[in-house]
């Protein structure tokens, strides 16, 4: 398990939605821009790392329970994606780390697959 502010720190990802939430733990990680392999294989109490920033990346990640989501290669959502986080309560983070490296340095420190 891993919080949200180390998943932060070794991203030196910036916070979108969830200041508040960063003292919240994710048990795995999962990297996909196909929101159905998230659907497929994800697991609850995920961290989701993908490049796709639309709506259906919040929809997706409240179906398959997952905790947060990281924005990989700078990526900022559009608002409306960052309103339905807000309304959702998911923690979203942006890193300007590929989604290669930001699932490398994450599961160096620990974070499971």
């Amino acid at each position: 398990m891993m919080k949200l502010k180390k998943v932060q720190e070794i991203l030196k990802a910036e916070v979108i939605v969830g200041k508040d939430s960063l003292s919240a733990t994710v048990e795995r990680g999962c990297g996909s821009d196909l929101m159905s392999d998230v659907l497929a294989y994800g697991k609850p109490d995920s961290l989701l790392l993908t490049g796709l920033t639309n709506h259906q990346v919040i929809r997706t990640a409240e179906m398959a329970d997952i905790s947060a989501i990281v924005f990989v290669r700078g990526k900022i959502p559009p608002k409306e994606t960052i309103a339905l986080a807000e309304e959702k309560q998911i923690p979203i983070l942006t890193t300007q780390f590929s989604m290669l490296e930001s699932c490398g340095r994450l599961y160096q420190e620990g974070l499971l697959p």
